[in-house]
């Protein structure tokens, strides 16, 4: 088969597929001027399962947009950058170290947008003045909550209460309770080939390595298309 013939079919069958999956799974908004919300976000339950990834899920409460965390809870959506895979969160406690303490980002398909630092939080029953400030929303008449790098030393009256790797500490200037909360992921786009038939979706997957070999017999009669260039090109050259 003549190459300029192989590329051909390729590219229909990746443009139908890609038609075929926006026709059903087209990007859902939510409310005047809203972003858009697509693979691998879903919108449940107006968007079926298949359009999004595991762990993407996205739900509406309160004319808000939120997303789910295990370790800590429900954190409001307040934009999606596709092109920069950036995911801006806001904390509806108004409490972002809150969420630095107790948000376990290994359960998830996220990562922290920003570079990270080791903070150390620690607790004290009576202030330590004015040389550290205190994190007003975890602090109360007799406790005061304070972060600092790691390298510091906790003062001797004082508990620690956990060293967690957080973009930023607790300052007056950066208490803006969306400020950090920037998350990335590094799901590929859809990294599978699919397409619709009238008995169901077939997913065409990029045999990368040998443990996608089971996923070949989902494709049906097309798998010698995703076989053909490699054998072709040891064949000519």
């Amino acid at each position: 088969m003549d190459t300029s013939v192989f590329f051909i079919l390729l590219f229909s069958l990746v443009l139908s597929s890609t038609e075929a999956f926006e026709s059903s799974c087209p990007p859902a908004k939510f409310g005047h001027g809203a972003f858009d919300i697509r693979f691998p976000f879903r919108l449940k339950p107006r968007q079926p399962q298949n359009c999004g990834d595991r762990g993407f899920d996205l739900f509406c409460r309160n004319n808000s947009i939120m997303i789910h965390f295990p370790s800590y809870g429900d954190l409001v959506v307040k934009s999606i950058s596709y092109d920069t895979r950036k995911l801006n969160l806001l904390d509806p406690k108004n409490c972002v170290h809150e969420v630095f303490l107790n948000l376990n980002l290994s359960l998830t398909p996220f990562d922290y947008y920003h570079v990270l630092k080791n903070y150390t939080y620690f607790n004290c029953s009576a202030s330590i003045g004015p040389s550290v400030t205190q994190v007003p929303c975890l602090s109360g008449p007799q406790h005061h909550v304070y972060t600092v790098e790691s390298s510091v030393p906790v003062p001797d009256c004082c508990r620690t209460i956990k060293t967690v790797a957080i973009p930023f500490a607790y300052s007056s200037y950066l208490s803006d309770s969306s400020f950090g909360l920037g998350l990335t992921w590094d799901s590929p786009e859809r990294q599978d080939f699919g397409f619709q038939s009238k008995t169901g979706w077939f997913h065409l997957a990029r045999q990368e390595d040998s443990s996608a070999a089971d996923t070949w017999p989902n494709c049906g009669g097309l798998c010698w298309l995703f076989h053909f260039p490699s054998l072709f090109f040891r064949q000519s050259w």
